[in-house]
Order: C-alpha cells, then structure tokens, then sequence
C-alpha cells in the first residue's frame, strides 16, 4: 500500500520509529557518520578502524599514534602494537565527543584463545582512555565469544568493573555462556548467519520473520527476557533494513552508516516485534553449561563453529594490516625508503 505524499511528511522515518523502541548504535569509526545519525553508542572493529585509518580526514590520529608508539620505546613490534592500541583509543574518544553514550573497543582478535592476555589487553586499553580523561564507564570493551573469551569477560566485569561486549557470537550456547558469565553485552551477528545459510544451502532468499539470523536474535532475546538476564542483546551484522526491522523492539541495534541512510529514507511503520510480554511467555527451557557442555553444543551447530573461526580470521587479518600501516609510517622514513 502506497503511503500519500502528505502522510510520508507527517510519518516518521523508519529510523525515528526504530529508537523509540530500540536503542540505536553506529557501526562506524567515521566521525561523520556519527554526526549524522545521532546514535547513542558507537561499535569499533579492526576492520572498521582499518579503513577509517586511510581516510584522509584521520591522518592526524594515525600520526598522534604513531609518536606514541616512538615515544614509549621498546622493540619494533612493541612500538607497533602500543601504537595500535592507542589509535583505537584516540578513535575511541574522538569518538566519544559526538555521542551521549558508550563506545566499543576490540581486543587483538588473535588472542582470542588466550583468557590471560585478554584481561591484560582490555585493562591496558582501559588505561589508555583514562590517559585520555575517558572512564572506564563509557567504553565497552569487545572480546571474541570464545569459551576463553567469555571466561575472561567474567573476570573483566566481576573483578574490575570493565564493561564487556561479546562479539562474533553466533551460537545459542554463545549467548548461554555469556549470560551466565554476566557481561554487560552481547552482539549476536545476524547478516554472516545469513550469508553462512544461502551459501550452504538450496534456498537463497528469505523473509525477514524467517532470517536464519533474525531467528538466531529472537531466540537469544526471548531466553534473556524470560530468564531475568541483565545481558543487554544488541543485534549485529545486517545485510538488509528487513532484518533490523523485523528485530525491533531488540534492546540494541548496531547499524552501519549504509543502513542507516536507507531507514532514514524508508517511511514504512514499525511495529515492535520483540517484547519482553511475549519473551516470557514463551517455552524456552534454562539451561547451564561448564565449559565441557559449552563446547559440546557449539561444536554441534556447524555454522557456529565455522562463522566464529572465520570471523577471528577475518578482524585477525585486518589487525595485520593495520599494524602494517602503521610499521610503514613509523620506519620507512627511517630507512630512507
């Protein structure tokens, strides 16, 4: 059904009805974006700050971090990697200034299977934004939804008071496991979910309501609702508006500068589509996992298991990359290249 002009004026976009029910966050490191469509929070990655790092509008962050690595010394490669930390922190507070709420900062995904060197990588980054004047309540800090990971988001919340953020979760024992270890935040990817199913199987489009992914976040919703989980869930990876709307009513969204122009544009209503009312209605049953069981059941869903392998690859790769930027900034000169 067409929508007449006048109406589509007096409508809200698909975007303002979305934050009325869902906490809407950038999916970003470009500043402009931020300031264009007001989020609350923002979520940074290696790959996300890859490609902010080219931008020529960010060349001055990229050589802040650069004199921070040489002025703390060291090895090449620990100048390298105290430089990287602190030019996701310097995006970070940049970052911070354009938005009211939190933003999310990666641990080196290739200590994904290291609980030890997370801790100690999350607490360094934590010092570092407090370096900066940041506190450590407005930054969450992204761990790999690995068994180790999740372990080591316990200890960063229990025992430190650092706020975590589980990404690359793809499983349903994933979501247990973080639930259960009460970090702050979830972010269950939807669009991989997808791209993993139309790859690997016959049918190659789906209905929003029928989205391997959206069904992937409505379970995880529906369990954390009906459980008493404090867990914020915050849905990730989107390929299409249809999957962010048919999630509406999710605790968070986070969206990239792409979506969020085409919901900005789309003047369609949106009616909330998850609910705590109906989460607790529903039949989920609680269940517990030690690590054996953890194991167990997310081994069983082989998607899981290959989309989390791939994704620690993938944010691996982009943190390689990164790190060779900036070698080739802090060394070259200095070889006469």
């Amino acid at each position: 059904m067409s929508v007449s002009p006048v109406k589509r004026q007096k409508m809200e976009s698909a975007l303002d009805q979305l934050k009325h029910h869902t906490t809407v966050v950038a999916d970003t490191g470009d500043f402009n974006a931020i300031d264009e469509y007001k989020p609350l929070d923002a979520t940074t990655n290696p790959s996300l700050i890859l490609a902010a790092a080219q931008m020529p509008a960010y060349q001055k962050l990229v050589d802040d971090a650069v004199a921070y690595g040489k002025k703390l010394g060291g090895s090449e490669e620990e100048q390298i990697k105290n430089a990287s930390d602190k030019l996701f922190v310097l995006f970070g507070a940049e970052i911070l200034k354009r938005i009211p709420g939190r933003v999310s900062t990666e641990v080196d995904a290739r200590l994904s299977f290291d609980k030890e060197g997370m801790i100690q990588r999350a607490r360094r980054l934590i010092d570092l934004y407090k370096e900066v004047g940041v506190g450590k309540d407005r930054i969450l800090i992204k761990l790999s939804s690995t068994w180790e990971g999740i372990q080591a988001g316990r200890v960063l919340e229990a025992e430190y008071g650092i706020h975590c953020n589980m990404t690359l979760l793809f499983s349903f024992a994933q979501a247990v496991a973080c639930a259960e270890a009460g970090v702050t935040l979830i972010s269950p990817f939807v669009g991989r979910i997808l791209d993993w199913y139309v790859a690997n199987g016959d049918k190659k489009t789906y209905e929003p309501s029928e989205d391997p992914g959206v069904k992937s976040v409505t379970k995880i919703y529906n369990y954390y609702k009906k459980f008493g989980y404090k867990t914020i869930v915050m849905g990730a990876s989107f390929r299409n508006t249809g999957q962010i709307k048919a999630l509406t009513g999710c605790d968070y969204l986070t969206i990239s500068p792409k979506l969020l122009a085409e919901l900005s544009k789309e003047h369609v209503k949106l009616t909330p589509t998850l609910s705590v009312k109906e989460a607790q209605a529903c039949n989920l049953e609680k269940i517990h996992l030690d690590e054996k069981a953890f194991r167990w059941h997310h081994n069983e869903d082989q998607m899981a298991v290959e989309k989390l392998s791939d994704g620690i690859r993938r944010f691996a790769a982009d943190a390689v990359k990164l790190e060779k930027m900036l070698k080739e900034r802090m060394f070259s000169t200095e070889n006469g290249k």
